[in-house]
């Protein structure tokens, strides 16, 4: 049976738990032909966006994230640094064009941007687009002024994950609420910037919590146009990696994890869903099969953010071994400022 030979099906914001609890449990093969289909409904099949992830300024946030190496409360040794010169940036970026991204993430530890860090950012975000790529800003938490000014900018996406469910969001982060997130992705919505928005699986979640995690972004008023589908990777010195270490807890079950993107991609079957941390302990065989359930993005290079990512050689030669190419520069979503 052909994937296109049914009509359409409507994108849905009133999904239910049960209905999103029901996908999860479906018999595997008949959950990865229901994801496939709808994938092949609203995207090219074989192509993956490839994009880069930069931290132009690095550690020494406030915020309390359990999974964070990045965190004043986390002891990892990792040293903070100020924000990046925007020449800096703009020369990371040719970089990551040259190398075939399409997209380029820039993201700072902070717990909100402060006004006099928005004009050096303003010129980072046009300078990346003169290039041709999309734009991608994680600064943390936004005021409807820095949100019109980052739309004024040009800016394609902001990523504010959610993280986890609502009902396990206070065990993982104390120092904001699932509410704060909700409102700063409001001010980009009503900004006219594309969302970016997602979590973070392996964390020691439940299933219920990653049903409640996809149920959360399924109901918003508007899918986010891009979903990071993260797999916890456990960093010595954070709580989550102290707490996870030498536990069966400490790595994610690829099946689940394959399970969570598939599920992911029939509740928002128009999103970019982004395979992102944790893909350098994968193997081939099962980011292959986040292909097939749905995810056609990937962050490249030998570093996410302070992690370690899975490097540009392997990729190349992944999507050699499956047939995939990757995805052409596109401005397909109505971009802020045009």
């Amino acid at each position: 049976m052909n994937a296109h030979s049914n009509p359409r099906p409507a994108i849905r914001s009133d999904w239910t738990r049960e209905e999103i609890a029901a996908l999860f449990d479906l018999p595997f093969n008949d959950l990865l032909w229901q994801a496939q289909a709808a994938h092949r409904e609203n995207h090219e099949a074989n192509a993956v966006q490839l994009s880069t992830l930069l931290s132009i300024k690095t550690g020494g946030c406030p915020e309390d994230c359990g999974y964070c190496n990045q965190s004043v409360h986390a002891e990892t040794g990792l040293k903070a640094t100020k924000l990046m010169d925007v020449r800096a940036v703009l020369q990371s970026a040719a970089q990551a064009k040259d190398a075939g991204s399409t997209r380029f993430c820039m993201g700072a530890a902070w717990r909100n941007p402060k006004d006099r860090d928005m004009p050096a950012i303003v010129e980072m975000v046009k300078g990346v687009r003169q290039m041709g790529m999309e734009t991608c800003m994680t600064l943390g938490m936004l005021t409807e002024t820095q949100a019109r000014t980052l739309a004024d900018a040009g800016l394609d996406y902001y990523n504010h994950n959610i993280d986890t469910s609502p009902e396990r969001y206070e065990a993982v982060i104390t120092t904001r609420t699932f509410e704060d997130r909700i409102e700063t992705l409001e001010h980009v919505r009503e900004a006219g910037i594309n969302v970016c928005c997602g979590g973070i699986v392996g964390m020691g979640e439940t299933r219920a919590d990653r049903v409640g995690f996809i149920h959360a972004l399924a109901t918003l008023p508007v899918h986010p146009e891009s979903v990071p589908v993260n797999a916890l990777v456990p960093v010595k010195g954070t709580v989550l990696g102290d707490m996870l270490a030498d536990t069966p807890l400490a790595k994610i079950d690829e099946i689940e994890f394959v399970r969570t993107v598939a599920v992911a991609r029939i509740a928002m079957p128009g999103s970019m869903v982004r395979l992102s941390a944790g893909r350098e302990s994968m193997s081939d065989a099962a980011q292959a099969l986040c292909f097939m359930a749905g995810a056609n993005s990937i962050f490249t290079g030998d570093k996410l953010l302070t992690t370690d990512n899975a490097g540009d050689d392997r990729d190349a030669a992944l999507f050699a071994k499956l047939g995939v190419t990757p995805m052409a520069a596109q401005c397909k979503v109505e971009l802020a400022a045009e």
